[in-house]
C-alpha cells in the first residue's frame, strides 16, 4: 500500500515481527491479549489508553518516513 502512495500504520505487540515484514510506521501495542486495551483498567482510562494509540497512529500517519520507524 505505501509503494501505491497510501500510508499506513502498523500497530503490534511484537515489533520485531512488524521490521520483518517490513512495515514502515510501527506502533507498539499493550499485550499480546488485549493489543488495543487494558480489561484491569476502569471504563474511562480505556477509553484513554485506546484514545492515545490512536493519536500516536494518526500522528505516525502523517510523518514522512524513510525505511523503517517505531512510534514509541
Amino acid at each position: 500500500m505505501e509503494r501505491a502512495g497510501l500510508p499506513v500504520v502498523h500497530m503490534c505487540t511484537i515489533t520485531p515481527v512488524s521490521l520483518t515484514v517490513g512495515a514502515n510506521r510501527i506502533i507498539p501495542t499493550v499485550a499480546i491479549p488485549h493489543p488495543l486495551g487494558n480489561p484491569n483498567l476502569t471504563k474511562e482510562d480505556e477509553y484513554t489508553l485506546r484514545r492515545k494509540l490512536v493519536e500516536k497512529a494518526l500522528k505516525a500517519l502523517e510523518t514522512e518516513v524513510d525505511g523503517q520507524k517505531i512510534f514509541e
